[in-house]
């Protein structure tokens, strides 16, 4: 395009005016594609993405299918622990306690990427989590974030029912939060150990992909 511009101009001007129009669009053409080849490699970056669980999704550390599914399209950093809590001290396990959800977040700075995946409850009750999920918040925008995924708890008892109406209704107080919906996903499948929590290898798959798909389309509408 630039050089039939070029072309079609220079019949028209002098000589000297045609060389410095020559050498105007050429210099033009030169930022055009500068920034169209830097905007095509920002669109194909992966994104970078933190996920904060508790023992459920720490399933995914073991099964590399499962692994392999959430990292198509991102660059993703798995902070998994048994026994974490979201903002009460987590709970003892194998002589450790691991940090709370929020301590995690609080421990990545600016490198916790453009989305913050959360699945945390599981080892407490609901009482106390709206104010965690304040906390989570203001702790994962401070770190840049610019979406946050909260994955729902599979709702084998009421208080995990109660924590999934509380997560629901964070998602009205801030548009930066996504819910993504594991009891409803999860309904039905054959994906779960013996206390219908903990997952198999297929199910960790089963988490992995829903992720994947509500961090891109966070992402995408971030």
């Amino acid at each position: 395009m630039c050089e039939s511009l070029t072309r079609r101009s220079a019949p028209r001007l002098p000589f000297r005016a045609v060389r410095s129009l020559s050498l105007s669009l050429a210099l033009l053409c030169a930022v055009v594609a500068a920034v169209a080849s830097t905007a095509n490699a920002a669109a194909k970056a992966p994104v970078r993405v933190t996920f904060v669980g508790d023992s459920v999704p720490a399933s995914i550390s073991y099964a590399p299918l499962a692994q392999a599914e959430l990292a198509r399209g991102l660059r993703v950093r798995l902070d998994l622990r048994v026994c974490r809590r979201l903002v009460a001290p987590s709970c003892p396990y194998q002589g450790s306690t691991p940090s709370t959800a929020l301590q995690a977040v609080q421990s990545y700075g600016r490198s916790l990427g453009a989305v913050l995946v959360v699945k945390v409850g599981y080892n407490e009750s609901a009482q106390g989590y709206r104010q965690g999920i304040d906390q989570v918040m203001r702790a994962a925008l401070a770190g840049g974030a610019k979406a946050v995924v909260w994955v729902t708890l599979r709702e084998t008892s009421d208080s995990y029912h109660q924590t999934n109406v509380v997560i629901r209704t964070a998602a009205k107080r801030w548009p930066q939060l996504r819910v993504a919906d594991w009891n409803a996903y999860s309904g039905g499948k054959p994906w779960f150990g013996h206390d219908g929590l903990h997952l198999t290898v297929t199910g960790a798959q089963g988490l992995a992909t829903l992720v994947r798909a509500s961090v891109l389309e966070a992402a995408a509408s971030a």
